[in-house]
């Protein structure tokens, strides 16, 4: 494998089209499609921005993104999924890696990598692709990225052993994963390889990419763990609530690492 290609395992996949409607098929993907928007629309820094989607997939951000207005360019590696997002309006989709993106300099006004540093298991690529990252920002723009935080498959493996389907992990596999952040895709039957990590680990490649001063959100915090999410996503009233108090403790330093997924953020200066 070249430095800059993609794991076969994980291009197989994402080829596979599992994860096209994830965020829309159950609770949780609903709680963290809704915490997202909710996120990004406070964070980005205006109205009408260029705004590069690095490994959208098939584009369920850049979808939302361009309908509120925005120039959205996505950017994957995976050309079967830039084929389906080069078909939603307002979105221009080109096949690239995060890690050596086919863009200008300072040409977004926002860059967001809502997968890619996961499935960069390396130190190393992750600093490189968040360096990318700041390449292509403007002044004043924002760079922003999402990470699965390192409890997240012990937590999953508990609450598959609560419904009774373990999904092919196991509890020693659950624990190594914790211990050491390597999820590989022949430990479970859910999802492929990515490297979980520690907040203060995002925070420290963020630095070193020279995004300096980040602030980290949690997404769908501790409450995205509640086995009956359904009914509270599912009553209006309960909803916003959840919503309101996820508002509140997002940027909560002793819950950031409760979160399955993280979104950390770093403003550029003008």
């Amino acid at each position: 494998m070249s430095e800059w290609e993609i794991e076969t395992e994980i291009e197989a996949y994402y080829e596979r089209g599992d994860e096209r409607e994830r965020l829309t098929r159950n609770a949780r993907g609903r709680l963290e499609f809704a915490r997202m928007q909710d996120l990004l629309r406070r964070i980005l820094p205006g109205d009408s921005l260029d705004v590069l989607d690095v490994g959208g997939a098939t584009g369920i951000h850049s979808a939302w993104l361009a309908a509120d207005g925005h120039k959205v360019t996505l950017v994957d590696p995976v050309a079967s999924q830039v084929a389906v997002a080069a078909q939603l309006p307002g979105v221009e989709a080109v096949v690239g890696d995060a890690r050596d993106l086919p863009c200008e300099d300072a040409s977004f006004d926002a860059v967001l990598l809502m997968g890619p540093l996961y499935h960069l298991t390396e130190r190393g690529h992750r600093v490189q692709a968040l360096a990318e990252a700041r390449r292509c920002v403007r002044p004043g723009g924002v760079v922003a990225a999402v990470t699965i935080n390192r409890t997240a498959g012990w937590c999953d493996y508990l609450l598959f052993q609560a419904g009774g389907n373990d999904k092919g992990l196991s509890a020693e596999a659950s624990l190594r994963i914790m211990r050491e952040g390597d999820l590989r895709y022949a430990d479970q039957d859910i999802f492929t390889t990515a490297y979980l990590a520690h907040p203060g680990e995002v925070a420290s490649e963020f630095a070193d990419a020279g995004l300096g001063g980040a602030v980290q959100y949690a997404v769908q915090g501790f409450p995205g763990y509640i086995p009956e999410l359904e009914r509270l996503i599912d009553d209006e009233a309960v909803r916003a609530h959840l919503m309101e108090g996820l508002r509140i403790i997002e940027t909560e330093p002793s819950l950031l690492g409760a979160s399955n997924h993280l979104l950390t953020v770093a403003a550029i200066p003008e």
